[in-house]
């Protein structure tokens, strides 16, 4: 994320009281994410319902089959399921994670994602298997950068939205797009505080 982009959040966040005592408290955040679209979306995938902490023990693990080099589609390809298990990915991971690279080594190594609209990219990565709506989230926060996305089925999200007002049960879709309104259009850097309030530990 740019950093003139990042300064207008922060000084707009800073508008509302509970994110501005956050952005005091954690100062600003980082965002450098990964932005190969494959090793985005594959990096994804592996964290999916996973802690931060464990994803990021097997992600090492798998970055490590490439001598702690970036993958490429066709290096995934030439890795069987049985090791991909073998360093702690799900079967149903490893059969997704085997058909992404297959879509990144033909079709969709010619798709120009920074091009299309926030729906354009849910669109076109939905249709790939393993790919739902928290995946197209992260990688248009960490990968493409876009500032308003705000992932209300994210449990760091709703938990953070929890802590932060106070709340007694984690909150409703709606009550969580009724308090975000004033973080918009930066609600991607707000999230970021929420997740920092959750464990102190950004989860991507």
């Amino acid at each position: 994320m740019k950093k003139e982009t990042l300064d207008n959040a922060l000084e707009h966040l800073s508008q509302e009281p509970k994110m501005e005592r956050l952005i005091e408290e954690f100062g600003a955040p980082d965002f450098d994410g990964v932005n190969d679209y494959f090793n985005a979306l594959s990096k994804s995938i592996i964290y999916q319902q996973l802690s931060g902490k464990a994803a990021r023990t097997i992600y090492n693990r798998f970055i490590g089959l490439f001598d702690d080099n970036l993958p490429q589609p066709k290096d995934v390809i030439k890795i069987d399921i049985p090791t991909l298990r073998s360093i702690g990915i799900s079967q149903q991971k490893s059969n997704y994670i085997s058909g992404l690279a297959e879509y990144f080594a033909n079709d969709g190594s010619t798709i120009d994602f920074e091009s299309l609209s926030d729906i354009e990219v849910g669109d076109e990565l939905i249709q790939i298997k393993g790919i739902g709506q928290w995946t197209v989230d992260m990688f248009l926060m960490f990968t493409l950068y876009r500032t308003d996305i705000f992932p209300v089925a994210d449990l760091g999200i709703q938990k953070g939205i929890k802590i932060l007002f106070n709340m007694k049960n984690l909150p409703s879709k709606e009550y969580m797009i009724k308090k975000s309104k004033p973080w918009q259009p930066y609600r991607t850097v707000a999230c970021w505080y929420l997740w920092r309030i959750v464990d102190d530990e950004i989860v991507w």
